[in-house]
Formats: C-alpha cells, structure tokens, sequence
C-alpha cells in the first residue's frame, strides 16, 4: 500500500499529460485526419497524383468515348479507363522526373522558334491557320499579348514547352540506340535471299515413351535449371455467383408490341431516314432499287406487300424487324428496313440488379457467401486471376474483377458488378503472393518437359547414326522409310518451314548452308532435320539504293525505339516507390 501511495503522484502526473496531448491533437483534428486517411490518390517518388486530377482525366475519356460512340461508358469500360488513366499518370511523373534528372528544359528561344520559325510547331499550325494554309500571325501576337487571352497563353505555353521537352527526351533515348549500315545491309539480304531445298524430318513424337526413362532426379535437375519458368505473379481463386439480365419472354413480347406499333406511322412517313434516326433504329438507312430475285430470304416478306404498305414484325438475328415498301419498278423494288434489338427492359435489369444487392448484402452482413448462395438457390462458380492480366479464368475479360481482386483480402465480398448481361459478386478465397511454384506443383508440367527433351535427344541421336552411314538425303530417306520433302522460294525472313510449320531456328541453320550443301543434324522445334539446299538467290548489296537503305533503317529504329523504350519505362517503375491509395479513395 506505501508503494502504491508513493507512486500515486506519478500517476497523476502521466494522466494529466495524456490529456493535455490528447486536446492538443484534438484541437488540430489529427483524429479527423486519422479517420480520413490519405489526401492523395498516390505517389511516385514523392510526387503526388490527386484525385480531383485523376477524376479530371477519367471524364475526359468519359466525354471522348460519348462522342465518339454516342454511347454512355459501360461500367467495365470505365473500369478499363480507370487503370488506363492510373498508368498514364504514374508514366508522366516518372518521365517528368527523368527529365529533371536529366535537366532537360526548353529555353525562351525554343519556344518562340516553334511559334514564329520557318517551320512552326504542328500545334501553332492547327490553331492559327488561314483558310490559305498560312499562319495567321496576328492571331498569335494577339492570344501572346493581350490579357483578355492570358489563360490562352498560359496553355499553348506550357503545352509547347511540353511536348518540347519530351521530343527531347525521345531524343536522348534514341541516340543511345543507333542503327548500323551492316545492320541495315544484314535486313535487305534477309529480306531478299531465297532457297530452294529439300530435307528429311525424324519428328520427336515418333519416339514413343517407352524407349525413354524420367527419374525424380531429371526432375528435379531440369526444376532447378529453369526455375524461372515457374515463377509466378500474385494471383487470386475467389467464388462468384451470377444474377442474368437477358432478354425475358415478357421482354421480347413488349418488344414487338412496340415495333408493331410503329406500323402505321412508319408507313405514313414521309422520310423514312428521319424516322429510322429518331426512333434510333439498329438497322441503317438504306433505300436503293435491287432486283426482286436478289431480295435476301429474310427480307422476302417485302414482296408479298404493295408499294407504302409495312410488312408484320418477325425476328431476325436479334432483332424484331419491319420492311416498308417504298417503290416497285418493273422487277426492281426499293425498300427500307426498321429493326429493334431484343434487349432487357430496365424492369428486368432491376430486378436482376436487386437480386444481386440483396444476395451481397446478406452475404457480407448477416451469414455468408456459401450459405447466401444456397438460400437463394444459386450456383456457385469457380474463378482464377493473375495481377495485371484482366482475363479472368471462368469469367472471361474484366478489369471490375481484376481491380477488386488485387485491392482485396482474403474473405473479402465484392460491390455489385455489372458485366454484360450479367450481374456478379465475387468473394476472394486465396490471395498467393509472387514467387516461385514449388516442384510438387509443377512436377507433371516439369515430367511432361523432360520426357520431351529426353525424345528430342534420342531422336537426334537416330538421325545422326543414320547420316552417318547414308550421307545424302536421298539414301537417308531410302534408309530409314522417310519422305523427302521439297520447298521452293523459302524466304530467310520467314519462321515457318513448308510442311514443317514454325521453324526459325531451322531456317537460320539453312541460310547458312552454301547451295549444293547438306547440312548436319538440326534440332527444331518439332523433329530433328537433315537438309540439302538446292538452290539459293542471294542479291548484291550494289542493288540497295539509298532510299531503301533509308526505308530500312526507319523501320529498324521505330522497332528498336519502341522495345527499348518500354524497358526503360518499365525499369524507372521497377526503381520507383510508387503509392497507391485507390483501394482506400475510391469505391471498388
């Protein structure tokens, strides 16, 4: 009790400090900040993405595609979009980065060159040409001077100084990866040498398996000489069930009381284009004369009606269809077809749509997924992902899915997704890290391997005894009972061998050869080859002239540029410390 008394002040004194922290943070609402979570949507290397700046962008693909399409985003299009515009921002900071690592800048004088110089900048072209072609540069002096347009001028700015300094970028990029004359020289004999040959084929798959033996020892030796094969990305197994919104009976019946509907006024209409565009229909205006012996079966039902008349509705391919009889001339007639698809009413997507909230929301509130799903009555489906491939195995593409799936733990529940005619909720089972598949795993994948191996082996170890003693292709084939086959014209450049299919490693091995010569053992990909080149057109260098030595090297360059340049990018991501918030901001 003394030591309790004793200690008494002390603990007074703590209490008393604990509350005056715990107003300090209050009175700066840390609590509130706590609870709120991040203000950003991400990082890269420090450097902030907001969300309004990511909104900004996802409604600008938004607007685009309504355009463009005249359609609204299906939710998996927006999905699509969403990752799209996630990846293109953290690809602008880690380039704008770079470039400041670099000190790549534009200087004051660039930028007025690419206004004012012998050659403007396509983006000065676009905005302030004559109706002549030539540069209104009084425009220009106008939007760069007066304050009403300062906003204007801030823009075209900062866009030219942009795209400057990502030329330059590209630049930088691009010497660093050069094109040689032999290079070039080596594509053009590539792209004009031709064999003609002919060969004997011993396929690996003529050696059957009892004439070789795997032990657990190949497999383990061939496991870890390729185990790099068997790495694998994070992936996902997780549950889904599906609530269908097709078309109902009672759908496709309001359907065609609709079209039926329209008879009257279609056949009144004065113009059939106008009416076919204001009541949207899924067939296209088109209103020629054809012969009636050239009318498609399925639009026959025109002929049995008089010139403005409207036929009956009937099906076809999806649609409930009606044909106006605009004019007959002799055998010719001129018709306009007016089709509805059969699609679900909202009354049944709704339905569908409440099923499945309903399903979701007991599952994840009240009991769970497999007994939800067994109360209702519906079956459960099985499904598999990999992190950053959208197709899903069991369910097919989905980006909706896949973005649940990579920001979800084990035990999660889904929101409602919209895919196509279907409504889903999916829960994830199994979250595996990346890493290396263990040999158990993989062993009947590695068995299956090695046992080809051991027949490639066996069968080039065959044909090289053969050859041995039978020199020629011709007594190879009487020897060991096999076809000689023949191809002419055989490109260097092609990959695939006639009646051989892809080969590039034969074909190398071909061009190789001098005419005349017959070539040793090959292995393939398919069976081990013994080949004999008739003939070969090989052209003179003195016959590339500059402009396809330039074509060329443009080719080979854009090529180079483009693999070396996804590398680089895909290396400063590997390097970057990238934060995502989306899972905690934005609902999945």
């Amino acid at each position: 009790m003394e030591t309790l008394r004793n200690g008494t002040k002390y603990i007074v004194i703590i209490l008393i400090v604990s509350f005056g922290l715990i107003w300090v943070l209050a009175d700066v609402d840390f609590f509130g900040a706590m609870q709120a979570g991040p203000n950003n949507l991400g990082q890269v290397n420090g450097d902030d993405i907001s969300l309004q700046e990511y909104n900004q962008r996802v409604q600008y693909y938004n607007n685009l595609y309504v355009q463009q399409t005249g359609n609204s985003m299906t939710p998996e299009i927006t999905a699509i979009y969403e990752q799209q515009v996630w990846d293109e921002l953290v690809n602008s900071r880690l380039i704008e980065q770079k470039m400041d690592e670099l000190g790549i800048t534009v200087t004051d004088a660039e930028l007025l060159d690419m206004v004012y110089g012998d050659n403007p900048d396509p983006i000065i072209v676009q905005n302030f040409s004559r109706a002549d072609g030539t540069i209104d540069r009084a425009a220009i002096d106008q939007v760069l001077t007066n304050t009403e347009f300062s906003q204007q001028a801030i823009s075209l700015d900062l866009q030219l100084r942009q795209k400057r300094r990502q030329e330059k970028l590209t630049n930088y990029i691009a010497a660093g990866v050069q094109v040689t004359n032999e290079q070039v020289e080596q594509e053009y004999l590539k792209q004009n040498t031709f064999a003609d040959l002919s060969y004997v084929r011993f396929p690996f798959a003529d050696i059957s398996d009892e004439e070789i033996s795997v032990t657990d020892a190949d497999l383990k030796d061939y496991y870890n000489a390729n185990k790099e094969q068997y790495k694998r990305e994070e992936n996902y197994r997780a549950s889904v069930v599906k609530f269908s919104y097709l078309p109902t009976a009672d759908d496709t019946a309001a359907i065609f009381k609709e079209v039926t509907d329209l008879r009257s006024s279609f056949a009144e209409a004065e113009s059939d284009s106008l009416f076919l565009n204001r009541r949207q229909s899924t067939t296209p205006y088109s209103a020629t004369f054809i012969d009636k012996d050239d009318v498609r079966e399925e639009y026959s039902a025109v002929l049995d009606i008089e010139e403005g008349e409207v036929t009956e509705p009937f099906l076809n391919a999806g649609q409930v269809s009606i044909i106006k009889n605009v004019e007959e001339n002799g055998n010719e007639i001129k018709f306009v077809v007016f089709s509805k698809q059969i699609e679900a009413l909202q009354g049944t997507i709704r339905d569908a749509n409440e099923e499945a909230r309903e399903f979701q929301y007991y599952a994840d509130e009240e009991t769970d997924f497999a007994s939800e799903a067994e109360r209702v009555d519906t079956e459960i489906q099985s499904i598999f992902a990999t992190k950053g491939s959208s197709f899903i195995s069991g369910l097919g593409n989905s980006q909706q899915v896949l973005t649940f799936l990579e920001r979800a733990d084990e035990g999660d529940i889904s929101n409602v997704i919209e895919l196509g005619t279907d409504f889903v909720v999916v829960q994830l089972d199994e979250k595996t890290k990346e890493g290396y598949r263990s040999l158990e795993d993989v062993k009947a994948q590695i068995q299956t391997q090695v046992k080809l191996e051991k027949k490639k082996a066996l069968a080039v170890e065959n044909a090289k005894q053969a050859l041995a003693s039978n020199p020629t292709v011709e007594a190879l084939a009487a020897a060991t009972e096999k076809e000689i086959i023949t191809a002419e014209g055989l490109a260097e450049s092609s990959a695939v061998l006639t009646r051989a299919g892809r080969e590039p490693k034969v074909i190398g091995a071909i061009f190789e050869l001098e005419e005349g010569e017959t070539s040793g053992v090959i292995e393939g990909n398919s069976a081990a080859y013994i080949v004999n080149v008739t003939s070969k057109q090989t052209p003179s260098i003195d016959n590339l002239d500059e402009a396809t030595r330039q074509q060329i090297r443009t080719r080979l360059e854009g090529e180079i540029n483009q693999k070396f340049g996804a590398i680089w990018l895909e290396q400063l991501k590997k390097e970057a410390e990238i934060v995502d918030n989306r899972s905690r901001l934005i609902q999945s």
